[in-house]
């Protein structure tokens, strides 16, 4: 372990063991050094990098202070992480999303209120109108999972979902360009989780869920196999749409 490495498993046993809660000032440098056993520089590296994590707040003229650690701060960075992944890990990407939104969907059946159904009907209602249109069909698309999974009351489960929707949107605005009838049969798959959620089914909701992200898979699968077929054969897709998005 670096001393950079020590100096951060320390900082962050204090933050664990209460000794410094969320809203916590540090101790000035030179007593924080003292106090943990390092150098200042590598505590400063390590405070660097802890801010970098949303674990402390640098705030000039007034000190280095522990946030708030709620699961949206500390989990912020991990959109940019499944931006970087590569393409081949992109149907892991979706895999999670099945395993996650289903049950997110079904404990939404369960806790939805009605202001929150109302603003779900008010996506699924844009995207009936959006049909011919698949960046803002898209847009609404991935705004009504949002506003599902927020109806569960859990901003960690949430945070994790928001994480992963980034590359996959892209995707469904892709399949929404190249498959020929694909808009009306997203429509379709969201009717069937909103009147799922209208009536406070769970498991009607989760059925609906693990079939609308289902359809997205097998989609994936058959694409990534052509792509990889082409690539056997030779065929180059650089500066194709398909090209432009499977390279990314």
């Amino acid at each position: 372990m670096s001393l950079t490495d020590e100096a951060i498993s320390r900082i962050r046993a204090l933050i664990q063991s209460g000794e410094l809660p969320p809203g916590a000032r540090l101790p000035p440098e030179h007593q924080l050094a003292a106090q943990l056993g390092v150098s200042r520089n590598p505590l400063r590296e390590a405070v660097k990098a802890l801010v970098v994590a949303r674990v402390l707040d640098v705030r000039r003229g007034d000190g280095t202070f522990v946030t708030s650690l709620e699961p949206r701060l500390l989990l912020e960075g991990l959109g940019l992480a499944v931006e970087l992944l590569r393409d081949d890990t992109l149907l892991e990407i979706v895999q999670v999303r099945r395993m996650l939104e289903p049950a997110a969907t079904a404990l939404a059946a369960s806790r939805i209120s009605a202001e929150q159904l109302d603003e779900i009907g008010e996506h699924l209602n844009a995207m009936r109108a959006a049909c011919d249109d698949v960046e803002k069909l898209n847009h609404h698309d991935a705004a009504f999972h949002r506003a599902v999974v927020r109806a569960t009351g859990n901003e960690t489960l949430s945070t994790l979902l928001d994480g992963i929707s980034g590359r996959t949107l892209r995707m469904r605005v892709w399949r929404g360009t190249v498959e020929a009838g694909s808009s009306n049969k997203t429509v379709a798959e969201h009717e069937a989780i909103y009147h799922a959620l209208a009536a406070g089914d769970a498991t009607l909701a989760q059925a609906a869920a693990l079939m609308h992200i289902g359809t997205t898979e097998t989609w994936l699968r058959s694409v990534l196999g052509d792509v990889e077929d082409s690539r056997d054969q030779g065929v180059n897709f650089e500066g194709s749409q398909l090209g432009e998005e499977e390279t990314r």
